[in-house]
């Protein structure tokens, strides 16, 4: 493997920790600049489009660290399956696998983001805006954890057949794995809703760990310049 070919690698396994610092980054932006507290689940549609309207700033730059993330979640989604195809007896299950999840998982962040820029509109009915929030919320909460869980459940199978994780995180992401991928169960119950921030929470610390951890691997050596 030439050293282009490594770094290329690198770069790939380094998307779960940029996943991470987009999600983290905008959040920590988001709160910087709001002018009132974020709406919780429930909240009437007039507060919602008072929110979204005189926060819109703080709004935008929520997708902008969104977009961050999910940039760095598709090249991360990659280099699971890479990992996972080089994980023995039953690595193209478990490659496929990682690439649903990962895809899902992307797929989910980037309508949920799209949507919360379209509440930033002041043109917005009601109606309108409450749809999209819910469409924001599920998209980016129970389904986007359903994909990610399947992507770190991935990852950490394959961390444990390979050896080329440490397995305190492999054992953290198998952890992590059905918190995300159950998070729809929790809309029986609320007392349970707690679960997919924990799992969302668990899912991008292991897959920052995780992809430092790969991308500090050796792999190969680097050919000679001539």
């Amino acid at each position: 493997m030439t050293s282009t070919q490594a770094g290329t690698r690198a770069a790939g396994a380094l998307g779960g920790l940029v996943a991470g610092l987009g999600f983290f980054g905008g959040i920590a932006a988001t709160k910087a600049t709001e002018r009132s507290e974020y709406p919780r689940p429930g909240t009437p549609p007039e507060e919602l489009q008072k929110y979204f309207t005189e926060s819109s700033t703080a709004a935008r730059l929520s997708v902008a660290g969104h977009a961050v993330s999910t940039t760095g979640l598709a090249r991360f989604t990659g280099a699971v399956a890479k990992l996972a195809k080089r994980s023995g007896k039953g690595s193209g299950a478990l490659r496929a696998a990682a690439l649903t999840g990962g895809t899902f998982a992307v797929a989910t962040q980037v309508l949920s983001a799209s949507s919360t820029l379209l509440l930033t509109s002041k043109d917005n009915h009601l109606q309108t805006t409450k749809d999209l929030r819910e469409v924001s919320y599920h998209l980016g909460g129970h389904l986007h954890g359903v994909g990610f869980g399947l992507l770190t459940g991935a990852l950490g199978l394959a961390g444990l057949r390979t050896g080329e994780l440490p397995k305190p995180i492999a054992i953290a992401s198998l952890v992590a794995a059905p918190l995300g991928i159950l998070g729809p169960l929790t809309l029986l119950k609320k007392q349970t809703m707690i679960a997919l921030p924990i799992g969302h929470l668990l899912s991008l610390l292991v897959s920052g760990a995780a992809g430092v951890a790969l991308a500090r691997k050796p792999r190969a050596i680097s050919a000679p310049a001539n």
